[in-house]
Order: structure tokens, then C-alpha cells, then sequence
């Protein structure tokens, strides 16, 4: 007799080898750049510290570029960009305030009610871009049969 095979176990290991494959595409400098271009005022007027939320900043910027990734799929079949950002909108909305969350554990939690509003639309836009990147990226990856 063979032995058995979960779907559930097989279904993950895809999932790895595609995350894997996906992350060869984005280089930890890129990441760095758009901490930088995204949260460039906060760290201007001292309200965040570079040194102290750039690690996990990256570690939330990886998540949304696979979670775009996993999403191009749906790209790649013919619905628009801002279709598939509604399909997944709930885990958007979940990844975006626990970056937020984050952000203000780290960084301004007794600043005024306008900084946090700045720093949620701020946060807002990293997260966007990452997953518009990761949603690119593997579109293309789709495009030239590399999944």
C-alpha cells in the first residue's frame, strides 16, 4: 500500500515554494527607500524613530507584497487592480491597522489626534504600495509561466 497524502499539507508546501519564489523579487533596499519616501516627515519632526521601526516596517511590507502576490492571479485572468484590492479588502484593512497598531506602539502614542490621522493615512499608502507591487510582480511572474 502507498502512503497518504493530505491536500492540506500539499497545498501549503505550494504555498511556500510560490512565497519563496515571489520574494526573490524584492530586495530589502527597496524596502528601505519606501520606509524612507513614506515616513520621511515623521522622522523629520522626531515623532517616529528610523532605527526602532524599521525592522518590522519591512517585516509588514513583505506581508502585503505576498499578500499581493497571491492575489495576481486574479489579475493575471483579466479582473482590474482595483477589483481583486476589493476581493481582498477585509485582510487589507486587518494588515493595515495592525500596522498601525505598530506604529503608534513604537513611535507617537501621545502626540495629537492629527498625527495619528497623518500616520494612518501614511500607513495606509506603504501598505497599498507593497501590495500593488507584489500584485505586479506576480502578475508578470504569471505572464512568463514562472508559477
Amino acid at each position: 500500500m502507498g502512503t497518504m497524502v493530505f491536500l492540506k499539507d500539499k497545498r501549503r508546501e505550494k504555498q511556500m515554494k510560490y512565497e519563496r519564489s515571489m520574494l526573490r523579487e524584492v530586495s530589502i533596499k527597496e524596502i528601505k527607500k519606501g520606509i524612507h519616501i513614506h515616513f520621511a516627515t515623521f522622522f523629520h519632526y522626531g515623532l517616529l524613530s528610523k532605527w526602532s521601526i524599521e525592522e518590522g516596517c519591512a517585516d509588514f511590507a513583505i506581508e502585503a507584497f505576498l499578500q499581493g502576490a497571491k492575489y495576481s492571479r486574479f489579475g493575471y485572468r483579466g479582473e482590474s487592480m482595483t477589483h481583486v484590492q476589493g476581493r481582498s479588502g477585509k485582510e487589507d484593512k486587518r494588515l493595515t491597522a495592525d500596522f498601525y497598531d505598530y506604529l503608534i506602539s513604537w513611535g507617537c502614542p501621545n502626540e495629537s489626534m492629527v498625527c495619528h490621522e497623518s500616520l494612518y493615512l501614511a500607513s495606509e499608502c506603504f501598505m497599498q504600495h507593497w501590495w500593488k507591487e507584489g500584485f505586479i510582480r506576480g502578475q508578470k511572474r504569471y505572464k512568463l509561466r514562472l508559477n
